[in-house]
């Protein structure tokens, strides 16, 4: 950490047995600070409906944009005429690949995809041009005036023929291969299961879809208002791309409705810039639902090859996995995705020898990115029904074979990175196995909505079955394998009131209200603000792997500290005391004989204090060739037992409840916690049993939310929260670790156990088709 000184904050059906911090009585303020479940700043605007989203900003002398997108998965553009399209009454401009300044490439992680496509189309709703109108309508109009002829090509929609076909661009079609070698490769097992696993394509699904307003400048610049969650980033992939310094461009960040990677495509705001430069007005853009699903990026679909290697007590000896990555047509988080699943392809288990392939590859299907948990995710399915099979090859109890593997602190990764934060995988996993079962549902019409399926389409209670199924999950924090993480805050007090400045996003995780109580908690002061974000603030990174718990609350904390040595410095110096005898609480200083009491206001005498920081975590390295390397700053563990019972006539799955044990570090907000893992868990079921984008031959099959099937409140499980594990990462700031993403990774792995107990099948597959819960089998 560093810093400069100077003067001048789910719809789950949930219950927990965790603890909830108390509120305030009648006879004081209510409490504030860390470990509060202090409400967030917004949560009135936003239930009244008042907040601010980007699809809400307006603009004199608006304009709207609407962007025409390719019908075809892979083509050939023969030609693009926008004549009609320029000419309808009401248009302002037209812009194609050839109004994009330079070759117009551009990508977060690898510059590959184009803003407009010239030459070919690689994905089924690829941007080929974009309009600005006088009004909505006639921008839709218009863009579908555009007349594009194609030549339409072979689609590779396999990703196993990606590394036979021609390639689809020219980087090649794969993006990165890692073969992981750990131990001897000839060591083989007395048991050994094997199975192949799929994974489907998981789309974020934001509550809002994706919009945004441009705003030109009078230098020539432009100002890009919409809900980024790297302004950063943003800002310099656009400037590069609309050929400017990146000082002419500024993101300023608007309501961010949901995000979970999605908000990471520049598909809205790139046309946005280029259209408000083109005609000197405010442009907006509002994408529809079936936009928003054709253009954002999706958990990628996977293929995984397992082979386990298993003593006759069912110790692990060996694990040999293929798993193979279908990034879409661009690379986008693909390598990183790829790294986790590879270093995480054996679980939180020890594993004295491991041989895992990886690849990534282009297609000619949907974009792949960023979504919670990614990587991670799709192995921990795989590896998890692995120790099924283990399980009932050897005639073990699945926990017990579980607890006879589990990692603990001081043990490696298959990557030979040792596990130095808190692991206490035993301890969740006895928690959820120990946590009393559900009752059974009664046997009465006026309970058949308690069977799958509910009153209208369950069967014959007679052929319902429960099943509880096990899963360990874990994920890494913040970037890995040499992401250089450092996030910047500065924090302003003035009077009673504090100020927090920095550039981390509010996405919903809670960013926003944490550093109010980190500022209240080191300074005293109840009322504390969180500036609006945008590019004139120091950078702080995306929000993704919690991150922002730890980088930017690091430096949150780092410059309240340093304001508080500011404030309290003189009076120590007047009293002939050290700093550290001085407590600030409720806005008073008091010295501990108690012969100091004052207000902040007072000690402040109308001056304003501030400092800036920086935090900085250790540094990691690349995976090398044999992907080996400390690739991960930390970890965090999750342990759900699934409860679920199964129509094996009519393969119809009710998840009934979902017990959770989580290693979280240190709760920071109880309320906001447990909010995160029912949230967590929530987007675990819908991967397992309904959320799958499907496609034919490369096109999206109903990109709608009629034909992408999000779990609803009927869906949802009681979410019982059995234990949060407090053991501190010392090296993270406040000890706390990552809270969201470990859920969503287990979740899904857990529900496919517990359906495998209640039919004995194989259910190698996600999300779970109803014919594979159909009947009964043996694993």
């Amino acid at each position: 950490m560093a810093g400069t000184a100077g003067t001048a904050e789910g719809t789950a059906t949930a219950t927990s047995v965790a603890s909830s911090a108390p509120s305030g009585g009648p006879d004081g303020p209510p409490p504030h600070g860390l470990g509060v479940s202090l409400p967030a700043a917004d949560a009135d605007a936003k239930t009244q409906g008042t907040y601010p989203y980007a699809a809400d900003l307006w603009a004199e002398g608006l304009l709207w944009a609407a962007v025409l997108r390719s019908p075809h998965p892979h083509a050939r553009i023969l030609s693009i005429d926008t004549a009609e399209a320029a000419r309808m009454p009401g248009v302002r401009a037209v812009v194609t690949h050839a109004d994009v300044p330079g070759d117009g490439a551009h990508g977060r992680r690898v510059a590959d995809r184009p803003v407009f496509a010239s030459d070919l189309v690689r994905h089924h709703g690829e941007p080929i041009a974009a309009v600005a109108a006088d009004h909505p309508d006639t921008a839709r109009l218009a863009a579908a005036a555009i007349a594009v002829e194609y030549e339409p090509l072979e689609p590779v929609t396999d990703p196993e023929q990606a590394f036979s076909a021609e390639p689809l661009h020219p980087d090649g079609n794969l993006i990165r291969h890692i073969p992981l070698s750990f131990g001897d490769p000839e060591v083989t097992g007395e048991v050994v299961v094997e199975c192949l696993y799929r994974i489907g394509r998981q789309d974020p699904a934001p509550i809002g879809a994706e919009a945004g307003l441009a705003v030109p400048r009078p230098d020539g610049g432009v100002e890009i208002y919409t809900a980024s969650t790297d302004p950063h980033a943003d800002r310099d992939l656009a400037a590069a791309c609309f050929g400017l310094e990146p000082e002419r461009v500024k993101v300023v960040v608007t309501g961010v409705p949901g995000a979970m990677g999605d908000r990471e495509d520049p598909g809205t705001q790139l046309p946005l810039g280029l259209l408000a430069l083109r005609t000197g007005h405010p442009v907006k853009l509002a994408a529809t639902r079936e936009e928003s699903f054709l253009s954002h990026p999706h958990r990628h679909p996977t293929l995984l090859r397992y082979r386990h290697h298993a003593d006759a007590d069912g110790k692990l000896v060996k694990v040999e996995a293929q798993i193979l990555l279908d990034a879409g047509a661009y690379a986008d988080s693909s390598s990183e995705a790829l790294a986790a699943a590879v270093a995480f392809a054996c679980g939180p288990y020890v594993v004295p020898h491991a041989f895992v392939e990886g690849w990534a590859v282009r297609t000619n299907n949907p974009p792949s990115g960023h979504v919670r948990g990614e990587g991670a995710m799709q192995v921990c399915a795989a590896y998890e029904g692995q120790m099924d099979k283990l399980a009932a090859r050897l005639g073990l109890d699945p926990a017990e074979l579980r607890l006879r593997n589990v990692m603990a602190t001081g043990d490696l990764l298959p990557t030979g990175q040792t596990v130095t934060c808190p692991a206490p995988v035993a301890e969740l996993l006895r928690s959820v196995r120990d946590f009393p079962l559900p009752a059974l549902p009664v046997d009465d019409p006026e309970e058949q909505w308690l069977l799958p399926g509910g009153p209208d389409g369950a069967g014959e209670p007679g052929a319902v079955r429960r099943g509880v199924g096990y899963g360990l999950g874990m994920v890494h924090m913040l970037g890995a394998e040499g992401t250089d993480e450092v996030s910047t805050a500065t924090v302003k007090v003035t009077g009673s009131v504090a100020t927090v400045i920095c550039a981390a996003v509010e996405t919903g995780q809670g960013f926003a209200t944490l550093a109010r109580q980190i500022v209240q908690d080191v300074l005293g002061l109840e009322e504390v603000h969180v500036a609006p974000v945008d590019t004139d603030q120091p950078p702080s990174g995306p929000g993704a792997h919690s991150r922002h718990t730890w980088v930017s609350g690091g430096a949150v904390e780092r410059a309240a500290r340093m304001v508080r040595t500011q404030l309290l410095q003189p009076l120590a110096h007047q009293f002939g005391m050290s700093t550290e005898l001085l407590t600030i609480a409720d806005g008073k200083i008091t010295s501990y004989d108690g012969v100091l009491s004052t207000t902040v206001a007072e000690a402040l005498d109308g001056k304003e204090l501030w400092a800036t920081a920086q935090c900085r975590p250790h540094p990691t390295e690349p995976l090398d060739d044999t992907g080996q390397g400390d690739a991960f700053v930390g970890m965090a563990f999750c342990a759900v037992r699934a409860v679920v019972d199964v129509d094996i006539e009519l393969g119809s799955v009710r998840v009934v409840e979902m017990a959770v044990a989580q290693d979280v570090g240190r709760v920071l907000n109880p309320r906001q916690a447990r909010a995160r893992i029912e949230a967590g868990i929530t987007q675990g079921v819908g991967a397992a049993l309904t959320e799958n984008l499907r496609t034919t031959g490369g096109l999206v099959r109903r990109p709608d939310l009629t034909g992408y099937a999000l779990p609803t409140s009927l869906d949802t499980p009681d979410i019982r929260i059995v234990k949060l594990v407090e053991e501190r990462d010392v090296v993270a700031p406040f000890g706390a670790k990552a809270i969201s993403a470990v859920p969503v990774v287990t979740a899904p792995a857990a529900v496919a156990a517990a359906v495998r107990a209640a039919t004995g099948r194989p259910v190698n597959r996600l999300p779970i088709r109803p014919q594979a819960a159909v009947g009964a089998g043996a694993v």
